[in-house]
This record gives C-alpha cells, structure tokens and sequence, in this order.
C-alpha cells in the first residue's frame, strides 16, 4: 500500500490555528493524505503551545503534533502532555521532564511510529539525538511498521546528519524550527523521505512570523524589543511523503505551500 503522510511546519500563532482549522482537512483531502504530523510549537499567542491550541490542531486534521524548544513555555500545558497520546515534546529531554517524546499512532491499519527530538547545535544541551532515537528504535522493535522522525533543530547540516544516520530504518526525517522552507525534498539511497525544513503556518509579511519592525529594530540598533506576532495573509508550509508500505521505503517527496 502507498501511504500519503503530509508534514505541515511550525505553526506560528492564533491566526495560523485558526487558518488550519478552516483549510486541512480540505487539503488532507485534496493530496489524499492518508495521516498529517503538525509541529505545533509556537501555536499559542505569545509563543510555546496551550491546550486550547493543540486541541483545534488536532480537530483540524492533526494525528501527531510535535514540537520543541518552546514545548515548556506555557506552564499549564505540562500536565496535559502527561495524559495526551497525540501530543509529544523532544525525546532527547530527561527523562523526568513531562510527557513522551515519541507516540505509536495508526494508519490506515499500519503502526506509525513518530518520535521528536531536538538538536544540541547552538540550542539547549540536552542527550544526543543520536542516541535517543537509537535507544527508541531498538526499544519499540517490532512494535511499529514505519517511523517518522521530526529533527526540531537550528544547524542544517546536524538535521542533515541525523538523516543520513537513520536512512533506511526511518521512513521519513523532516526538520523543523528555523520555519524557512527548504528546497531539498529528497530520497536517500536506503529509502527514507527527507526535507532540511518544513517551513512555518504563519504570516507572510513577517519574520519567521514576526513583525518585521521588531526585527529591524532588535538587529540595528541592539536593543531589548517585545517581539510581535505579524498579521495579515497566511500560508501553511510542509511536505508530502509517500511510503510504500510493500517496498519499506519512501518513493517520494514534494513540498506543500497552501
């Protein structure tokens, strides 16, 4: 069976909620998209995720949400990450931080097995992502038939990296977090579907979601500026893998801009 699996990056406040609410089923619909992994990280105003944001992600067409950095932002949203099998932070946390950093979901019959973690280039020094997602992989063995990996990470070449690593063990490896989207959609030689970055759901006319006023000010005159979220026209950025469950590969990948 060939399984449509569509990626859809960072999410970046209300408005883009709101813009997924009313617009993914329709384009789940419309690519055949048989599951949908959305990073939701930056969902909430203000920045981070709250329940009320990851609820409408998920009603909207979610099956996974996954996120980062910002995972911790908004407090009260730990201990819904506790009771949520949808919902997972970066596994590479310790092992006392709420919630799970991988879930094993269903798809069209088949176990999904989605796993997050974070990268430790010019971020937070958490475990090797490297060995955090070969500890899962060999803990869930058997377990699931495909896996799906979200590298939430700033440098290119560690998401790069963590790709090749587990070309061929993991289906599907996509970046997040720098919420630009990249132009190297590709198949690796043992099979997996991969993309440097996502991209963002936001405002256009913005940067990375973000006034472009507060930007400008913050980099010319290097002063504290309250960063505020940009309005006005949004477009979701992702990517569409298509796994061939007979074969145990992905055979394609295309960027999505809707």
């Amino acid at each position: 069976m060939r399984i449509n699996i569509l990626c859809i990056g960072d999410v970046v406040g209300s408005e883009a909620v709101a813009y997924l609410s009313n617009h993914l089923w329709q384009k789940r619909s419309e690519l055949g998209a048989h599951f949908c992994v959305v990073n939701g990280e930056n969902a909430a105003p203000g920045n981070g995720i709250d329940v009320e944001s990851a609820k409408i992600i998920l009603a909207a067409g979610a099956d996974v949400i996954t996120t980062g950095n910002h995972v911790w932002q908004k407090s009260g949203f730990r201990s819904y990450l506790n009771d949520s099998e949808n919902v997972i932070r970066p596994a590479n946390y310790p092992a006392g931080c709420p919630g799970q950093g991988y879930v094993i979901a269903n798809c069209e019959g088949y176990r999904v097995l989605v796993i997050n973690v974070m990268g430790t280039v010019f971020l937070e020094s958490l475990a090797s992502p490297f060995e955090t997602v070969e500890r899962i992989l060999e803990r869930e063995r058997g377990s699931y038939d495909f896996a799906i990996l979200d590298v939430h990470a700033e440098a290119t070449s560690e998401k790069i990296a963590l790709g090749r690593y587990f070309d061929g063990r993991i289906g599907i490896v996509f970046g997040t977090h720098t919420h630009v989207q990249t132009a190297d959609e590709q198949i690796f030689p043992g099979g997996t579907g991969y993309i440097t970055d996502l991209g963002m759901t936001g405002p256009d006319d913005s940067i990375l979601g973000v006034k472009v006023s507060c930007i400008l000010e913050k980099m010319t005159l290097k002063m504290p500026v309250r960063f505020e979220l940009a309005e006005g026209k949004i477009t979701s950025h992702g990517a569409l893998f298509t796994f061939d469950t007979d074969l145990g590969r992905c055979i394609d990948a295309k960027r999505v801009q809707f």
